[in-house]
């Protein structure tokens, strides 16, 4: 008998043994509605703030990570890249200790050359472009 008014007390709803034990004072509704929407909102926006807040702590950890990642294992490395076009580029790309001109377009990637003497990477960093150059004029920031 224990048993089955216990199973029937679980199955009742919280609010209705809470109704029954405890008198409550009426409140009038206009109070209710607007206090209730109030903490809706209230929720709400805490709730959003919670999330954006989680997405940009997730981004933050995603940028650590990757750059604590070696990258001195790399058997492939990317040693230059030129536009010809919007979607047109010619890159260099070194393979272990040799280097290979590729050319990509649009859904197409070609080897167009093998270098016999790999480019040295001080040099090529050494020529600054144009367009760096200029804008730096421009705020400038020039070191001439």
């Amino acid at each position: 008998m224990g048993r089955l008014l216990f199973s029937g007390l679980a199955l009742m709803p919280l609010s209705v043994l809470a109704a029954e034990s405890a008198p409550v004072a009426p409140v009038p509704a206009a109070v209710q509605v607007g206090s209730g929407m109030a903490a809706q909102l209230g929720q709400l926006a805490i709730g959003l703030l919670l999330v954006v807040g989680l997405i940009f702590l997730l981004a933050w950890l995603l940028r650590r990570v990757q750059r604590m990642a070696p990258r001195g294992g790399q058997v492939i490395k990317l040693v230059a890249t030129q536009a010809l076009g919007p979607r047109d580029r010619l890159v260099l790309v070194q393979v272990g200790g040799e280097q290979i001109l590729l050319g990509l377009s649009a859904g197409r990637i070609t080897p167009l050359h093998v270098l016999k003497e790999p480019v040295h990477l001080a040099d090529a960093q050494a020529a600054s472009p144009e367009f760096a150059q200029r804008l730096m004029e421009l705020l400038g920031k020039d070191k001439h």
